[in-house]
């Protein structure tokens, strides 16, 4: 039983995992060729605290296709997509790790703290990173690109999952863990706290733009009493 009062959100990219190579990027362009005979890329894209379906979407713009072909494509494309990963993703992530990812993760199960993930990552993409790194058996739930058109929808679906599990209820305190400024944003659109770590794209300096509730070089710095205690 969680005896804290606390539920921790992670984003994936950037946050517990970095440098995981070109695959899934690679696994959009050709769930867009299969699906579409299209060629297209993600160069150009600022793909980075961007839903993987909205990339998908702004691929097949940059590629010249119809609104009616994106809209009648994108169910086969997400679910190409998570394909093409499954089948060509590293075997490991275990070296991809963020600094401090797995000490905090271990930290907060000996806590009882429920953690799960808030993912720009298609629902398949996002779990099998996180079982190639290692970090699964942290996370007992998530809400993932296809479930909301943009990252504040994904936090609410996350709590609202949560809760449905049993973890927390309306006076827990939420804290969502990125290195996106859309992270923060999200954060913010649902009440919950914020905590931007440097191991993205993001630099300290653009993050603190934001103003989240806690700024940390990475989540070595991050301490529990902090989130205890706010």
């Amino acid at each position: 039983m969680n005896q804290t009062g606390l539920l921790m959100l992670f984003d994936i990219d950037g946050t517990l995992i970095r440098r995981a190579g070109p695959h899934h990027r690679q696994a959009l362009v050709e769930a867009v060729r299969l699906v579409t005979g299209l060629e297209s890329t993600t160069d150009g894209i600022a793909v980075q605290g961007m839903l993987d379906r909205k990339i998908l979407e702004t691929m097949l713009q940059q590629a010249g296709a119809s609104p009616s072909v994106i809209r009648n494509s994108m169910h086969h494309l997400v679910r190409q997509a998570q394909a093409v990963y499954l089948r060509t993703c590293p075997a490991s992530l275990v070296d991809r790790t963020c600094p401090g990812a797995r000490s905090l993760l271990s930290k907060l199960r000996r806590r009882r703290v429920p953690a799960g993930l808030v993912t720009g990552n298609l629902t398949r993409i996002g779990w099998r990173k996180m079982q190639r790194a290692g970090l699964k058996r942290y996370f007992s739930f998530g809400a993932f690109a296809e479930l909301a058109e943009d990252r504040a929808g994904l936090v609410r679906i996350a709590i609202r999952r949560a809760h449905a599990l049993g973890y927390g209820n309306g006076a827990s305190r939420v804290w969502l863990v990125g290195d996106h400024p859309n992270d923060i944003a999200a954060a913010k659109a649902n009440g919950a706290g914020s905590i931007a770590v440097c191991t993205g794209l993001s630099s300290r300096e653009e993050l603190a733009e934001h103003h989240p509730d806690l700024l940390l070089d990475d989540l070595r710095s991050l301490k529990l009493e902090l989130l205890l205690h706010p």
